[in-house]
């Protein structure tokens, strides 16, 4: 009884009440805000082994970054990581952070599918495909469930069978080997069906991106309706993004 209060105490209430305005712990990295100060861009660029950092102007591409840190580490006045997990977006481009700006990463409401907002905005159901994974972005996909986060109370779940999901969540790079079952995942997913990438390996390849063992033809295929970035994701990400893809948050007329 006493080593389950000291738990509480140190560990405080483990349910989380409002998903959207919860706090995370300051070593947390979520989207960096990137200064107008003049560095080495070359010595900044050549930290990054993922190419996420590009010059004129300094940016990052939270769609390639590792969030290892190193760059905010190496160059604290130009760099630093804020604990701003809302990072999920439905274009691309909007995963890109420039130097100067310190707007939030958002899922663009005009852009959304209405089908999306009309048939899967009660309800969603996911089947998830680690097409060549590591590990850690499904964890967090199963921790976004869990009693703590519990993203079930907004009707969103993971499900076992592609003919009972509306959509596909793929994490990892996609491996040869996981082309065509990630292939037969889709095409057995009724319509409308949306696509989710959650993590860096998912969204841009990561460090295997341009290995000979990955094919990310599918990619090619189809349009992508959700971009969440992380390494890995982190459960509140996930859920944000997801909820603001669905339903959740209104369009400002």
């Amino acid at each position: 009884m006493f080593d389950n209060v000291k738990i509480v105490y140190h560990q405080g209430k483990q349910f989380i009440p409002d998903v959207t305005t919860a706090k995370v712990p300051g070593i947390f990295r979520g989207r960096p805000v990137i200064s107008l100060e003049k560095v080495n861009e070359a010595e900044l660029l050549e930290l990054c082994p993922l190419d996420a950092i590009t010059a004129n102007p300094v940016s990052i591409d939270l769609g390639k970054c590792s969030f290892c840190g190193e760059c905010a580490r190496q160059f604290p006045n130009k760099i630093r990581f804020t604990t701003d997990y809302k990072l999920a977006s439905n274009d691309r481009l909007g995963l890109i952070v420039k130097e100067g700006e310190e707007k939030p990463i958002e899922v663009n409401l005009e852009t959304i599918r209405k089908d999306i907002r009309q048939v899967l905005g009660s309800s969603l159901k996911l089947r998830q495909v680690s097409a060549g994974g590591d590990n850690s972005c499904e964890m967090e996909l199963n921790a976004a469930n869990n009693v703590q986060f519990d993203m079930s109370r907004f009707g969103i779940d993971f499900v076992a069978s592609p003919r009972h999901a509306d959509g596909i969540v793929i994490t990892g790079p996609i491996t040869e080997n996981m082309a065509v079952p990630l292939q037969i995942c889709y095409d057995a997913i009724p319509e409308p069906k949306i696509i989710v990438l959650v993590g860096t390996d998912a969204i841009s390849g990561g460090i295997l991106g341009k290995g000979s063992a990955v094919d990310r033809s599918f990619l090619d295929k189809y349009p992508i309706d959700l971009y969440i970035p992380g390494n890995p994701a982190h459960p509140l990400t996930i859920i944000n993004g997801l909820l603001d893809l669905t339903r959740k948050r209104k369009v400002q007329k």
